[in-house]
């Protein structure tokens, strides 16, 4: 059931991550494949919301830790 319920939230993440750089950065439909702005745009947008979904994880991680008194995971 754990395994579901991470391989759900890891679609709907990824699907966040699909629809938000692909709404931010492709404005036209001219061709097939993006142009050299529009792959560089995908690309930022995607590090920049992989970056804050792993510190969003871990400063879940460090709260959790505190709630139940143990100390916080290192980082």
């Amino acid at each position: 059931m754990i395994d579901e319920m991470q391989t759900r939230d890891s679609l709907k993440m990824y699907n966040r991550l699909v629809e938000r750089c692909f709404s931010n950065c492709v404005d036209t439909f001219r061709r097939k494949n993006l142009d050299k702005d529009e792959e560089k745009c995908v690309s930022k947008c995607t590090e920049k919301f992989l970056k804050h979904s792993a510190r969003a994880s871990l400063r879940f991680n460090e709260l959790n830790a505190e709630a139940a008194g143990m100390p916080a995971p290192p980082q």
